[in-house]
């Protein structure tokens, strides 16, 4: 089951929610500075010791952290495209799902990956997050669509009930 909702990511309980991360893992804004705020300092420990040890992430890259004092479990944290690169967004949020098929992730949530402050165009980077949820619906048993930007819960409100 896919769901929309107009809420702060932070806040759900899920087994993982999704960081639109960058590629030091660096926690400076947007989804990424609260996650890190309301999560603490393992989230900030855990992506700096993994800088650290592997170098930077490149964009499309997802890793795996605690959830620190969040309600999920894990922090994926995902680096998307800067700008409006379809390719490269859709490569990202299959690389969210393989991750959580991974990890064996029952309940996972999503924020709208690269349409904030990385550029990406809100209405076809909605859509291709909203397409790619589709084809793993069947693999999670939640998957949720988080967002405090209500142009943006109303364009994935918009894909979701959309007929292919």
């Amino acid at each position: 089951m896919i769901k929309v909702l107009l809420k702060d990511i932070t806040e759900l309980e899920v087994d993982a929610i999704v960081n639109a991360a960058n590629e030091y893992l660096f926690h400076g804004g947007g989804v990424a500075k609260a996650i890190a705020t309301k999560g603490g300092r393992a989230i900030i420990e855990e992506s700096n010791e993994y800088i650290k040890k592997h170098g930077k992430l490149k964009v499309t890259d997802v890793i795996a952290t605690s959830a620190g004092n969040l309600k999920a479990r894990y922090v994926l944290h995902a680096v998307g495209p800067r700008g409006t690169k379809p390719k490269l967004l859709e490569k990202t949020i299959i690389n969210i799902f393989e991750k959580a098929k991974e990890l064996k992730i029952n309940t996972i949530a999503l924020p709208a990956i690269s349409c904030g402050v990385f550029g990406f165009d809100k209405a076809l980077g909605t859509k291709i997050i909203v397409e790619v949820c589709k084809r793993y619906e069947k693999d999670f048993k939640e998957i949720i669509l988080a967002t405090i930007d209500e142009e943006v819960y109303n364009y994935f409100n918009k894909w979701l009930n959309s007929v292919h």
